[in-house]
């Protein structure tokens, strides 16, 4: 894969096209123009639901809402009998990114097939079009139709429906798209009768991967940790996808990029389910992931934390070494021991 970085350099330089400067760039993935104009290179390809990736996982995409273009990728693991349901959001620093790319198609079926469950693969809409909160809100609409399938779903959803165990569901994500889950979450039990809004699903936990946080103050970890050339999350870039998705006008100590940033009170406040939390040892949001996971667990919440050696930000969709695949068949035997625990 191409260098994921962003060079300060570059900001306003003048395109070759008819659309003039370049206000926003994160190199091989986004660029933002003074007129408005987007473009996102094909840096990652995307894949039909039908690429075959591994033999015992069924995968089909599945509309949720036609009007605001919101879908699904259901991937369903023939093992027999019922089994838990993921609802899962991909990464992208809210800016790319889809539940078609070939990366989470890969890393999702393997998943299916290895954890035992059904995953649906979220695909919410982009900022900088549309800024935070709207990814938030296509989550619980998400959310809300998975709901209403498992109350009276149509016969064109009963090949994965028939399969689901409704009283273990679980939000999962990765970066951006764990933050989405565990602001889904915290939506969920603030805004909703956790119980009425939830059944029959019963919500049983979160997953976050590398959680996409931040911060004004830098961490140690965002300070001096090193990352190679074809880094997947640099802090230049970190800082790119914060201006391009917090609401205008807000600064990386928004609830949204900083959920520890009014204080931890509030958390204690908050009725929430098991949480696991997977860290990357060379990873700029290391330092910032376990500050959050001691804040929850001071809340009283149940955490579990893993910190996966020697690999960073991403390995689990961008894993291209001999160390990256053998920690992606840990993460999904830790993921798979925690929705069966």
């Amino acid at each position: 894969m191409a260098a994921i970085s962003f060079d300060p350099r570059i900001n306003r330089q003048t395109s070759k096209n008819s659309h003039g400067v370049i206000i926003e760039e994160i190199e091989g993935l986004i660029r933002v123009y003074k007129d408005g104009h987007i473009e996102r290179p094909p840096i990652i390809p995307s894949v039909p639901c039908n690429v075959a990736t591994v033999n015992d996982v069924t995968a089909k995409d599945v509309v949720i809402d036609k009007f605001t273009n919101l879908w699904a990728r259901i991937y369903v693991s023939n093992r027999s009998g019922t089994l838990p349901l993921l609802v899962y959001f991909h990464g992208g620093g809210f800016c790319v990114g889809s539940a078609a790319w070939s990366v989470y198609h890969e890393f999702l079926a393997n998943l299916a097939s290895k954890a035992s469950c059904i995953i649906l693969s979220i695909n919410y809409r982009l900022a900088p079009e549309n800024r935070l909160p709207t990814a938030y809100d296509d989550g619980i609409d998400a959310f809300t139709w998975v709901r209403q399938q498992a109350l009276n779903g149509s016969p064109e959803h009963k090949w994965w429906l028939s399969r689901c165990n409704f009283s273990s569901m679980f939000l999962a994500g990765d970066s951006a798209g764990a933050n989405i889950a565990y602001n889904v979450a915290t939506r969920l039990e603030s805004r909703y009768n956790p119980e009425s809004m939830t059944k029959p699903l019963c919500f049983k936990g979160i997953i976050l991967i590398q959680p996409f946080f931040g911060g004004e103050a830098r961490t140690l970890s965002e300070k001096n940790m090193t990352q190679p050339a074809n880094s997947a999350l640099t802090l230049s870039a970190s800082d790119t996808y914060w201006r391009l998705s917090l609401p205008l006008g807000s600064n990386r100590d928004h609830p949204y990029c900083n959920p520890l940033a009014n204080g931890a009170s509030k958390l204690r406040d908050l009725r929430l389910p098991a949480i696991m939390v997977g860290m990357s040892e060379l990873d700029i949001l290391k330092d910032r992931n376990s500050e959050f996971c001691s804040a929850l667990t001071r809340a009283g919440k149940r955490v579990e934390t893993v910190t996966y050696k020697g690999v960073g930000h991403a390995f689990q969709v961008l894993h291209s070494s001999h160390l990256s695949n053998t920690r992606v068949q840990e993460m999904a035997s830790h993921i798979k021991t925690f929705i069966n625990q």
